[in-house]
């Protein structure tokens, strides 16, 4: 009986609690699930987030979880089985038009990354017709790009009985090209230099790719983002500083292995992962109005719905906004000894 009353007794404290310090008990109860769909350089501030503790710091406990595909993430955002997800804007639009409720917060890269990588006996655009191109998924970011460098090259995939072949994340799409399965691929820098190295034909690089799109986004569903902002608030507030840390010269030996480490790269390889994530992440990641109004180019004639969303609708900025006009991004990157003047 007496144990009973003290369980009694400590419920009634930790009610109390509770009710009196309920910041305390959001901290501790505040668990998020964070899926990614990629895996290369531009992601390390997302996992730097959780191991140098930003997310910690603003009470945030995240499961990060790699999910091989931009629209099974998606999907499982729209099931309410993920609160956050970096994400792409094809499948993000994608989504939208097929009836889910979905808000880009940020967009952390809003520029192409990706190399036209091809086997050497392709020597210049037009002999891609007829060929096979290896992806991740259809309808993801990968997918994207090479929509962008057909378009960029002349280049049409129904004209020009171009096919696209689906067989895994970008190390197993190098491997592809390089065995023969796959004519070329799309291929961050730390999966293309590899093929560089061995004589394969370099038909575009990333940095000639001039327009916007929306590569890696934040991207959260609108029911979650109107009953919590204050937890989209938290989460962006790590990622960010996370980014001011990841991009910040004393800090690279960090980033350097915890790229080695996640891609299972060589010290080379992670510099060349490194280099991506300097080049190609937005520094104060706004979401990107122009960049998802190209994607919608590119998808409607595909799709005809998704040529129907309002993309005004799908972007809410007001967190980064305020995170802005209150200073609080250049108080992170000057924290690090980053000027983004």
């Amino acid at each position: 009986m007496a144990m009973f009353h003290c369980k009694i007794f400590v419920y009634a404290v930790s009610s109390w609690l509770i009710s009196a310090f309920p910041a305390l008990s959001a901290t501790a109860l505040t668990k998020v699930v964070v899926g990614y769909a990629a895996m290369n350089g531009r992601v390390s501030p997302l996992w730097i987030a959780d191991e140098q503790g930003f997310l910690a710091r603003y009470g945030l406990q995240a499961d990060q979880v790699y999910i091989r595909g931009a629209p099974l993430l998606v999907a499982g955002m729209a099931s309410g089985d993920i609160q956050f997800g970096r994400s792409g804007g094809s499948a993000t639009l994608a989504a939208v038009g097929a009836g889910h409720d979905l808000k880009i917060v940020a967009t952390f890269s809003s520029r192409n990354s990706y190399d036209l990588i091809a086997r050497p006996n392709i020597k210049r655009p037009e002999d891609l017709r007829g060929k096979k191109i290896a992806l991740n998924s259809i309808g993801g970011t990968g997918w994207m790009g090479v929509l962008f460098w057909l378009e960029h090259l002349g280049l049409d995939q129904t004209r020009d009985q171009i096919s696209m072949q689906v067989l895994g994340d970008q190390p197993i799409m190098m491997q592809a090209v390089e065995t023969g399965i796959a004519d070329a691929a799309a291929l961050d820098g730390v999966f293309s230099k590899h093929l560089r190295q061995k004589g394969f034909t370099v038909l575009g690089e990333s940095a000639n790719l001039p327009q916007r799109t929306v590569g890696q986004a934040m991207v959260v569903p609108q029911s979650f983002l109107s009953q919590r902002p204050d937890i989209v608030e938290n989460y962006l507030k790590a990622e960010i500083e996370a980014l001011a840390f990841s991009v910040a010269p004393k800090n690279k030996s960090t980033v350097i292995k915890t790229i080695m480490k996640r891609l299972k790269a060589n010290a080379n390889d992670a510099e060349e992962g490194y280099q991506d994530l300097l080049k190609g992440v937005d520094r104060k990641p706004f979401p990107s109005l122009e960049g998802l109004r190209n994607v919608q180019r590119m998808l409607k004639t595909r799709n005809p719905k998704i040529g129907e969303v309002k993309i005004e609708e799908v972007i809410d900025a007001r967190i980064m906004r305020k995170l802005d006009e209150t200073g609080f991004i250049d108080r992170a990157y000057a924290a690090q000894g980053v000027s983004l003047k």
